[in-house]
């Protein structure tokens, strides 16, 4: 995709701001990314699409004066955490939080976005540099759960295609759903006693590769992974009809189930057998 799309004329007129008005933001030199308030609106659409709800814990990366983990809070009970290096937006965020009578929900923490534990998060939102989210981009992907939620105002994550995007009062928002890791070989057995095996390759959230029914060359017609979920239609020629196959990664397995009517509550258990050992 590129950062292309990002440079909207709004984020533009907002940094030039941030440049000449001092007032309206800071630009420290110790900071990494400089202080460009988040519009309301862009708000709201960033917790739209990020799904924000009462049952998920929010980090907030580059959090400034807190906005969006207040707003979370305040209006959908969400449980948040934002993280800032600049003291001063640390102060401001923890004011306008127990303005908004949200203390009891949310925690800002003056510290480094690398150094920073966000692992338990459910949902990530940021407002960063380019540089910056692909610098986060390989501890978004090993160390948050597969499913966890990125949401990112402006700025992609390079050749990490996003999951959904929206333009909002042109500004840019971006969710990317981390996937599980599913590469590898996976065999198993289903209920009528047909072996399948699998070779899948992965790039972030797209899945390609071989299949196999009772050894014999089959087609792995589709492969779609949305964050530890996974979905296969794999079929034997063009004269069989295709099977449908879903399944869950949970703790480095998968465990899934056939779709359709057929399946049985004896099959909704089914593991499939990573071939070699070792996580997905």
């Amino acid at each position: 995709m590129g950062f292309k799309p990002a440079f909207t004329a709004t984020w533009l007129a907002s940094l030039l701001i941030a440049v000449m008005n001092p007032t309206h933001a800071q630009l420290d030199p110790k900071l990494d990314v400089p202080y460009v308030p988040t519009r309301e609106v862009v708000v709201q659409a960033m917790l739209d699409v990020g799904q924000v709800s009462s049952s998920d814990l929010l980090y907030d990366l580059g959090s400034g004066d807190g906005r969006i983990v207040v707003t979370a809070a305040k209006e959908r009970g969400t449980r948040g955490v934002g993280v800032d290096l600049d003291p001063q937006r640390v102060r401001e965020a923890k004011a306008n939080a127990k303005q908004a009578g949200v203390e009891d929900k949310v925690t800002f923490i003056e510290g480094n976005l690398f150094e920073t534990d966000f692992s338990k998060a459910t949902v990530v939102t940021m407002y960063l540099l380019p540089a910056v989210n692909l610098q986060l981009r390989p501890r978004i992907l090993s160390d948050l759960r597969p499913g966890t939620r990125i949401v990112s105002h402006s700025f992609d994550m390079g050749d990490w295609q996003p999951d959904q995007q929206a333009q909002i009062s042109g500004s840019y928002v971006y969710l990317w759903i981390v996937p599980a890791p599913v590469a590898g070989t996976w065999q198993w057995r289903t209920a009528d006693g047909k072996d399948y095996r699998l070779e899948l390759a992965q790039q972030f959230q797209q899945v390609s590769g071989k299949a196999w029914i009772d050894g014999r060359p089959a087609q792995l017609q589709a492969a779609e992974l949305t964050g530890d979920q996974l979905r296969l239609t794999v079929q034997a020629d063009d004269t069989a009809a295709p099977a449908s196959f879903s399944a869950r990664y949970i703790d480095g397995r998968l465990v899934g189930i056939p779709d359709g009517a057929q399946a049985t509550a004896a099959a909704q258990q089914v593991v499939w057998e990573k071939v070699g050992g070792g996580a997905g």
